[in-house]
């Protein structure tokens, strides 16, 4: 005899249970969204122009207000260079430069960058004419599967750009004097940006180079 007799449960009655919850969990968020309001009123998703200037090119989309910057540019523009990693700024692939500072494109809503000037990996180089962080790149083999890639190289411009202007980090310790590209400031700044290759030492090298100093 069951020590639970409340709970007692056959296996046709177990299976169609798991099986619902099965199903419920399966639907995609967007579904379990739209649900109807008190009166039946599913409510529909507020839409906005938004315009800015991606890769020296004005772009005007209609999009969701809760679009993120990265799903514009990826699904909206189909500039796929820039990756959704853990989609949560934990890894740094989707890293983009606004108005010549670095962002994680999966933090930041599209509406909030109205007028921005907005540069992916495609407008840092093409392959004829490729970015000196990109040449670095290629040269120390600061990529193993590439994933990443683009996000690091955006960053790495990023960083070189704060130091030349003198945004400090958390390792920097003359505020007054002139600041240097040193190894232990670049990979400070550079530790947004994760890479499961492990090629951080050759990343490293490579922004080295572009910075004009020994690696």
């Amino acid at each position: 005899m069951s020590r639970f007799p409340d709970l007692a449960l056959n296996r046709r009655e177990l299976m169609t249970s798991a099986t619902a919850c099965a199903a419920a969990t399966a639907l995609p968020v967007a579904a379990l969204a739209q649900t109807p309001t008190e009166g039946g009123r599913v409510d529909e998703p507020v839409v906005s122009n938004v315009a800015f200037t991606v890769n020296g090119v004005r772009r005007e989309l209609d999009l969701d207000l809760r679009t993120t910057l990265l799903d514009a540019l990826r699904e909206h523009i189909k500039l796929t260079g820039t990756k959704k990693g853990c989609d949560h700024g934990q890894c740094g692939a989707c890293t983009v430069m606004v108005n010549g500072r670095r962002i994680n494109a999966c933090l930041t809503l599209a509406v909030l960058h109205e007028g921005d000037e907005i540069t992916t990996i495609e407008g840092l180089g093409t392959s004829d004419n490729l970015h000196p962080m990109q040449e670095a790149f290629l040269k120390h083999d600061g990529y193993q599967c590439g994933y990443c890639t683009p996000g690091q190289i955006c960053s790495a411009v990023g960083v070189l750009e704060e130091v030349k202007a003198g945004i400090p980090s958390h390792v920097t310790t003359d505020l007054t004097g002139s600041m240097e590209a040193t190894n232990e400031e670049m990979r400070e700044r550079m530790s947004g940006n994760i890479c499961r290759c492990g090629a951080y030492s050759n990343i490293a090298d490579a922004m080295a180079e572009v910075a004009g100093r020994p690696a």
